[in-house]
């Protein structure tokens, strides 16, 4: 039987309610998919900072990712909208916003970004794609200090 727009988007939903929420890494790679060799991107210069533009692949990797930007920076204030699902495609493109802080300086900024969550039959994710402000973020790091406080992003 076809999955439903109502299932997938129930698991898109799970699955950023998860991020927003906190849960801990393991509850939000409990998420994806052990059938398939699932994946995490995050768009952007690696110059800008070190989790972005390379793929995490398998789960181990994808903890390295969310390990990595957790020493890095904390967020608070996540909200997800706007859901967009592809039944055929079994994916969900969907808009998010928050605040984030990088650890090192303190430095926060606003950000609206974007996921891209496919998944498998099981509705676990296989693919995990995020555009974010990552010019925010590197003029958040110590990389960049003539910034002071917060800013929008």
């Amino acid at each position: 039987m076809p999955l439903s727009r109502a299932e997938v988007l129930n698991s898109a939903q799970h699955f950023c309610n998860a991020f927003a929420e906190r849960k801990s890494i393991d509850e939000i790679l409990s998420l994806f998919s052990t059938t398939h060799e699932a994946s995490a991107i995050e768009y952007g210069a690696p110059i800008l900072a070190p989790f972005l533009g390379r793929p995490f692949v398998g789960v181990s990797e994808i903890k390295q990712y969310f390990e990595l930007i957790g020493s890095l920076i904390s967020y608070e204030d996540i909200a997800f909208s706007e859901y967009v699902v592809d039944i055929e495609a079994l994916k969900v493109s969907v808009k998010g916003r928050g605040k984030f802080t990088w650890l090192s300086t303190s430095r926060s900024w606003n950000e609206t970004f974007t996921y891209t969550l496919d998944f498998d039959a099981e509705l676990k994710v296989v693919r995990y794609q995020i555009w974010a402000d990552s010019g925010s973020a590197y003029l958040a790091s110590e990389r960049h200090p003539k910034n002071d406080g917060q800013f929008d992003g």
